[in-house]
């Protein structure tokens, strides 16, 4: 088919396993690269949290994964075997990820920041064998949990130091150190099938238990392809996706696709800060940097003092993943970055970019942009559950522009997840008359752009209509009093549903009734009373998924007071300590 061209081309751009043995994405991401003319270039740049830079070429990563792949041959992990990182930004992961990879194992990363009982969900639904992370994160999270893990048997710790085989840790967790250094550099990758389980990535589960969506080596096709398409990546780029190791950003975009593009991927280990992006950005001449609007936000607060205090004058584009990017954000940062910002959308699910803005700045601001080449989407009609009608397997496409409905692709692109673990039923329902159903909403304008809408689940039902709650944020967040948003449904006796919105005031906005009346009557002058929130609560924080989205759901659980409180409000996020810092899991 012809929308298969894209794919088609960017197989034909990767050079297979020797031998014709098949396709693995760590051939693709270093072996290859280490084989041939670009074996002293810098593959990965590594700034450490404590200031030093630590730089591998190819040949060098190449050597290192390699050492990894022995150790876990060492341990009995082969074809099909599970092994599980629990690591933040860093050379260590890169390298496990795509050691794990070389040995035909299938690589599940998890998120650093999650508590012991999220750990010991995620290791046993994936049955690891083995657990790659740090003396730290295994003695708070790991530890506590390790007797209710049967099925894992090795825990592998950097930087654990000690002899090989013993740690200071207790229950069988051993210092990787030392096994590194005694194992050889010289492993064969065995023959690999481009359909053969790779990666396991875990949703953040908002409803229900986390779903442990399954990738195939195939997919660094469609990795290389989007890379390309959607981001303008090439071999002479200096590459940084802000995006944490356990989500599915920080592994496709963030190990992946610039290594299959034999370009270079800056790697900023620990927490940051606005001061130390743009520390980063500035001395490793990043190129492309492909961060969240959440990220973006924390720049602006930041103010553009911080902004000219940095030569960023390599910086030629700025791509946004995770939640919608509005277009007053993506102005301020065209303006102050001195860039030009795109939009990219995709799921776990979907494994890589399936809906982009073009590198040529036509899509009008503030919208998702269009389906890339090879990827064939279609607006679905909706229920009265806001979700797509499915009726004898079949689905039905809105007819003209502007009406909203369910997003659909075409299922078939290389990097379409395969099943989540153990659940078949579920894998099943994403899927109807041949379209992978997103669960997101859109509408199609009349010269073919997308706009989001928002989540099935969280678009607001009143007196009929639906609200997505994205516009409305949009709407509070250009005041200037507002520093983030939220809205959601409460019931209504006579609309059903009533917009209700959560307000965090901007550093100093007072909260309080007056500030409350002015919000309300700005909403209303710019959306219209049937959309504009009837209310509006102050709260000190939103709460939001690890990933960093909003949980409208708790939201709408609470409720907003009938009389909210006038000098603010409770905090409204489960745990600080489960957000990241920028970036995370796809939207």
């Amino acid at each position: 088919m012809a929308h298969d061209r894209i794919w088609d081309e960017a197989r034909r751009e990767l050079a297979g396993l020797p031998g014709g043995r098949g396709l693995n994405i760590a051939h693709e991401a270093v072996d290859r690269h280490a084989a041939g003319p670009r074996r002293d270039h810098v593959a990965l740049r590594c700034h450490r949290r404590d200031g030093r830079v630590e730089a591998l070429t190819y040949a060098e990563l190449a050597a290192a994964t390699d050492r990894f792949t022995h150790v876990l041959a060492g341990l009995g992990v082969g074809p099909g075997d599970r092994v599980a990182t629990l690591l933040g930004p860093g050379v260590e992961h890169q390298v496990a990820v795509l050691g794990t990879l070389k040995a035909g194992a299938v690589a599940c990363p998890l998120f650093a920041s999650f508590g012991p009982e999220p750990v010991r969900e995620r290791t046993a639904r994936a049955a690891a064998r083995v657990l790659v992370t740090t003396p730290g994160l295994h003695r708070r999270k790991v530890a506590p949990v390790r007797p209710r893990l049967p099925r894992l048997e090795h825990v592998l710790l950097v930087d654990g130091g000690g002899p090989a085989g013993t740690t200071d840790a207790g229950d069988g967790a051993v210092a990787l150190t030392r096994l590194l250094a005694e194992a050889p550099a010289d492993w064969t990758i065995p023959p690999t099938d481009p359909g053969a389980e790779a990666l396991v990535h875990f949703t953040s589960g908002t409803t229900g238990t986390p779903k442990g969506a399954v990738h195939v080596h195939e997919a660094v096709v469609a990795h290389r392809a989007t890379a390309a398409w959607a981001l303008g990546l090439g071999p002479e780029d200096v590459f940084w996706c802000t995006a944490d190791p356990g989500w599915v950003t920080g592994t496709s975009y963030g190990v992946v696709a610039p290594l299959a593009h034999g370009a270079t991927n800056v790697v900023l280990e620990g927490r940051a800060d606005p001061a130390r992006w743009c520390g980063t950005l500035a001395s490793a001449g990043v190129t492309v940097w492909y961060t969240s609007p959440t990220a973006l936000r924390l720049l602006a607060r930041a103010g553009d003092d911080l902004l000219r205090g940095h030569d960023l004058g390599r910086l030629r584009l700025v791509a946004s993943v995770g939640e919608p990017l509005d277009a007053d954000l993506a102005a301020w940062a065209r303006r102050a970055l001195g860039a030009p910002v795109v939009d990219t959308w995709w799921q776990t699910e979907t494994g890589g970019i399936m809906v982009a803005t073009p590198l040529d700045g036509t899509a009008p601001a503030g919208s998702l942009g269009r389906p890339l080449p090879g990827v064939e989407a279609a607006v679905l009609a909706l229920g009265d559950d806001g979700r797509a009608v499915v009726r004898d397997g079949r689905v039905r496409p809105v007819e003209g522009p502007g009406i909203e409905g369910e997003l659909a692709l075409r299922a078939g692109w290389p990097s379409m997840f395969r099943t989540y673990l153990g659940d078949e039923a579920r894998y099943g329902a994403c899927f109807a008359g041949g379209w992978y159903l997103t669960g997101d909403l859109v509408r199609r304008d009349a010269d073919g752009w997308l706009w989001f809408v928002g989540r099935a689940d969280d678009v607001i039902n009143t007196a009929g209509h639906l609200v997505g709650p994205v516009e409305v944020e949009g709407v509070l967040r250009r005041h200037p009093a507002v520093a983030e948003a939220a809205a959601f449904g409460v019931p209504d006796p006579v609309a059903g549903e009533a917009v209700a919105a959560a307000v965090v005031p901007a550093p100093g906005a007072e909260p309080g009734d007056a500030l409350r009346a002015e919000l309300l009557a700005h909403a209303r002058r710019h959306l219209g009373p049937g959309v504009a929130p009837r209310t509006v609560d102050f709260v000190t924080e939103l709460p939001r998924t690890e990933s960093g989205k909003i949980v409208r759901r708790a939201l709408r659980a609470a409720g907003v007071p009938s009389t909210p409180p006038t000098t603010g409000g409770a905090a409204m996020t489960p745990d600080r300590r489960d957000r990241p810092a920028a970036g995370g899991e796809a939207r």
